[in-house]
């Protein structure tokens, strides 16, 4: 007597209405992936940077050429108090004191946590209360400097508590 030991016979068939349920169930839920991705990816984050990028392409570079003569760096810091410092020195190294100057902290990602921040100035520097979390932010500054020259700079980071 042989016993054929390869071959196991556990009484279910594998039919085509079951690689059919396999064939659909796979693809339902790489679709329905898809459409969350897509969903999540239109609400959260409308991508517009410029109301019109031909209308502000068109003194791009006389307004860089501009910025660049004030010879402006900025950088933040967060020591971890909900605190904000923002320092913007001139090319000598001393702090400038522009015109105006707007702040707004964001997420790069989305808008649900922008801030605009309501600058201070401290020993030569803007301080603003922020609610920062853990990650990448973006702070945005807008303004001008005493002469009327425009001033937009944006500052990418990255923050962990």
């Amino acid at each position: 007597m042989s016993h054929d030991t390869d071959t196991v016979d556990t009484g279910r068939k594998l039919t085509g209405r079951h690689v059919l349920a396999i064939f659909v169930g796979g693809f339902g839920i790489i679709i329905g992936v898809n459409l969350f991705m897509a969903y999540s990816a239109v609400t959260t984050f409308s991508g517009m940077e410029v109301d019109s990028s031909y209308a502000d392409s068109q003194t791009f570079d006389d307004r860089r050429h501009a910025q660049e003569a004030l010879g402006w760096t900025a950088s933040v810091e967060i020591p971890g108090d909900g605190t904000l410092i923002l320092r913007l020195v001139d090319a000598e190294g001393q702090p400038v004191a522009p015109a105006e100057l707007t702040a707004l902290l964001t997420r790069p990602t989305h808008r649900q946590e922008d801030q605009t921040l309501a600058l201070t100035r401290v020993n030569g520097a803007f301080v603003a209360p922020a609610s920062v979390g853990d990650g990448q932010w973006r702070l945005r500054l807008t303004g001008s400097a005493r002469d009327g020259t425009e001033y937009r700079h944006n500052i990418t980071f990255r923050h962990f508590n």
